[in-house]
């Protein structure tokens, strides 16, 4: 997936190539990013936040992430 910090809006967008982009307003700061990513992600598969994890990518716009 591919994430956009600091985004005017939070969201999860599927792109025709077959990747997700997700938006998030929150800035790539002490992790801050990477908690919003996590956040919008619980929301839009409707699971609890402690089931989604970012695999690879921790400091990267490209991720990796495990929904279970």
């Amino acid at each position: 997936m591919h994430v956009t910090p600091r985004a005017r809006r939070s969201g999860v967008e599927r792109r025709a190539d077959g990747t997700v982009r997700v938006s998030v307003t929150a800035a790539p700061h002490g992790g801050e990013a990477n908690d919003a990513v996590i956040a919008v992600l619980a929301d839009h598969f409707g699971v609890p936040r402690g089931r989604v994890r970012i695999v690879q990518g921790r400091r990267a716009r490209r991720k990796i992430v495990e929904i279970l």
